[in-house]
């Protein structure tokens, strides 16, 4: 069950503030409801130059600058003044190219009355920044007002369960936002059934990332959401404490689903029991793509079971990662040989676990007769004396979930083949 919030310690004094309460109303509410204008969906007349609204708009309110802020915009203007379209601001807290000052809760009230009204921004990455709640409070409105924003990244800003309740909340009514990442944001049970009961509503978001919030036994409710929910696409639930009950009451609802193409469970709790739930579940379901199982404990007969399903029955599995399940060799040749009689299975990931003698020679083998490409695998054969060892390269789901390289490509497609292979909107 979702555990109360009663009962819990009273916050130290240096807790970030609380979010607005409808009495009495903080000046900083007022002032955001005297800009508020009728709702409309028609296309917003865009405006001038973002600097010099944002320098405005800080003048105004009385807000100190933050220059980290002031130096995207105008990098943003640039763009624009370029012709650009569909940009995504990047204000991300975690850039090491530039002098950057951390983006708060008020700053983000003043940006959030910067982008109402501008038809070029379709994205809005503000990761590791300190938004806590307040920050929160103003992405709800910015929701409510902002009709062409389709991704919101808020990934590890401090949000609790009061904030994410808000965020969840504002999505009832919006119908453009595609893709949300709440990863590392501690919502808790709380905020998790908020979202929970948003998208049984929710008709417009298709990828939903809530890893590594705080969520407990998140599976009773994320279950019969998906069972309404006709929208989502991918679902990412990493640190969730998922057991085998838990992925158990998750293929039930995918009997059910049929838009559900990516579903991430990985750093769980599941064992090999829990496979024979999923592998159930791949012999009649058409729609999974992408499998992400990685940081469990399925072993060896977890992947056998696994094998079998995708041998003999499943067609529609494109990509499987199983790093780091404690499994034998036995179980990893078993998996190599589902991708070279199935077709369709063209992405798999298993470093991490016991590689034998026999695990490599068999994916030597796959890469050489080329049912397995290099770029799709996050092995690589190379021989010492005579015989075929493995070596771990940099491919994989999501290699760069938590991070970007500072050089080179950040996007690129052999590092994160789980967002190649179920593409979400066009700039995510």
């Amino acid at each position: 069950m979702w555990r109360s919030r009663e009962g819990a310690a009273p916050a130290k004094s240096s807790a970030p503030p609380r979010i607005p309460t409808p009495s009495p109303r903080p000046a900083w509410v007022l002032a955001n409801r005297r800009a508020a204008r009728p709702v409309t969906y028609g296309a917003p007349e865009p405006i001038g130059s973002l600097q010099e609204h944002y320098n405005n708009l800080c003048k105004e309110k009385s807000k100190k600058m933050n220059p980290f802020i002031l130096h995207i915009l105008q990098e943003v203007d640039e763009e624009i003044e370029q012709g650009l379209e569909g940009i995504t601001l990047n204000v991300a807290g975690n850039n090491q190219l530039i002098p950057m000052e951390r983006v708060t809760g008020d700053d983000f009230w003043i940006l959030s009355k910067v982008l109402e009204k501008n038809p070029y921004i379709k994205g809005l990455d503000v990761r590791y920044n300190v938004l806590h709640d307040v920050g929160a409070y103003y992405a709800a409105k910015l929701l409510q007002k902002q009709y062409n924003l389709i991704y919101l990244n808020l990934m590890f800003n401090d949000i609790g369960p009061e904030g994410g309740d808000l965020i969840a909340k504002a999505l009832y009514k919006n119908v453009t936002l595609k893709h949300l990442r709440m990863t590392g944001n501690k919502i808790e049970n709380e905020g998790g059934m908020s979202f929970a009961a948003m998208l049984q509503i929710n008709s417009s978001l298709e990828k939903l990332d809530l890893g590594d919030c705080d969520l407990e036994e998140s599976t009773v409710h994320l279950s019969h959401m998906l069972k309404e929910n006709h929208c989502l696409v991918e679902l990412h639930m990493s640190k969730h404490g998922v057991r085998n009950g838990g992925i158990k009451q998750l293929c039930d609802a995918l009997y059910l689903n049929k838009s559900l193409r990516y579903l991430d469970v990985s750093c769980n709790k599941i064992t090999r029991d829990g496979m024979v739930f999923l592998a159930d579940v791949l012999k009649n379901n058409t729609t999974l793509e992408v499998i992400d199982l990685s940081f469990n404990r399925i072993e060896t007969a977890g992947a056998k079971c696994l094998s079998e399903t995708l041998t003999s029955h499943n067609r529609s599995l494109k990509a499987l990662s199983v790093v780091s399940n404690n499994i034998e060799g036995e179980g990893l040749v078993a998996l190599s040989q589902s991708v070279k009689t199935n077709l369709t299975l063209s992405n798999i990931y298993i470093w991490g676990n016991k590689l034998d003698e026999a695990t490599c020679v068999a994916y030597s083998e796959l890469i050489q007769m080329g049912c397995l490409k290099p770029d799709n695998t996050d092995v690589e054969p190379y021989v010492v004396d005579g015989r075929v060892y493995l070596a771990e390269v940099s491919n994989g789901l999501k290699k760069h979930y938590y991070w970007t390289p500072t050089y080179g490509e950040a996007c690129m497609h052999s590092a994160n083949a789980g967002f190649n292979l179920v593409p979400v909107g066009e700039h995510l």
